[in-house]
């Protein structure tokens, strides 16, 4: 499995890795349905909610590799 990187798209990791949906919604970013998700990296996302980007990293790349 390739590591995942905070400049993929959110919904491109959702699609291929469905288990980190979870991890996405207890970093409190619960919209993954909205629109900014369809065109916003990682790295935006979590910037735009005040997330810690490496923490949320960390999580998606474990539950990813689950």
């Amino acid at each position: 499995m390739a590591e995942l990187t905070k400049d993929m798209g959110i919904l491109e990791v959702v699609q291929q890795y469905p288990q980190t949906a979870p991890i996405f919604m207890d970093f409190g970013m619960g919209c993954l349905g909205c629109a900014a998700a369809h065109f916003e990296n990682i790295e935006q996302g979590a910037s735009a909610h005040g997330i810690d980007v490496d923490a949320l990293m960390v999580a998606l790349n474990k539950a990813a590799a689950e």
